[in-house]
């Protein structure tokens, strides 16, 4: 199918909330018909290119954005709230427009082995859990782990939402295939991203437990 797609620094995951200003006259023309149609647009890591200004080459994987807000401010400007829905590939992209379009195929992350899936979850969720708990320790912010999503999936895109790494290596964790890749991919991440807070922690304040060790 034919896609707008919007290049920004941003990787968007499915579920994930996006707000967006939009004030360029080639993107206000894009959201406006895709409202008036109540159509999707994609969101892609920009490759090369500016983010405003100029021509953007993305990444060839994204994530579909639907529009759930608009607020029309008097200058012709935009507020909206979008939503992360799927992923797609890019085909080809096409230029005839002022702004960018894309033939593009969906990307659903495939789940080949559930009892894998389920497995690397598991495995996860508790480093997931401390990730948080840590993260809001250093911001003085509370985590309640009891909200933890269960399915492999919501798991794998919550935890590559929530990490606070370089969108060079969210790119990365958009592009596998499966549950199991990505979600094995993650609990190597925050492995080591827990240990880069506990050291931040115990630089400044140490408060947190240092006996923790999940499996």
């Amino acid at each position: 199918m034919k896609l707008p797609l919007f290049p920004l620094n941003i990787v968007l995951f499915p579920g994930m909330a996006l707000p967006l200003h939009i004030f360029e006259p080639r993107y206000r023309d894009m959201i406006s018909q895709c409202v008036a149609r109540q159509e999707l647009f994609g969101v892609a890591l920009i490759n090369d290119g500016p983010e405003v200004g100029g021509p953007a080459g993305p990444h060839p994987i994204g994530t579909t954005a639907s529009i759930t807000r608009v607020e029309k401010l008097p200058d012709g400007r935009m507020n909206i709230e979008t939503v992360g829905q799927e992923r797609f590939r890019i085909l080809a992209l096409h230029h005839e427009d002022a702004y960018l379009t894309g033939t593009v195929e969906a990307f659903p992350l495939l789940e080949t082995d559930l009892a894998a899936a389920q497995q690397a979850a598991h495995a996860l969720r508790p480093w997931l859990a401390r990730y948080l708990s840590l993260f809001g320790e250093a911001t003085a912010t509370r985590f309640d782990d009891d909200r933890l999503p269960h399915s492999p999936a919501a798991v794998a895109y919550l935890a590559a939402i929530v990490a606070q790494i370089p969108m060079r290596e969210k790119q990365t964790l958009l592009g596998f295939e499966t549950a199991t890749e990505l979600l094995e991919q993650e609990r190597a991440l925050y492995r080591r991203e827990v240990s880069l807070i506990r050291a931040m922690l115990t630089s400044g304040q140490s408060r947190h437990d240092p006996t923790f060790s999940p499996n």
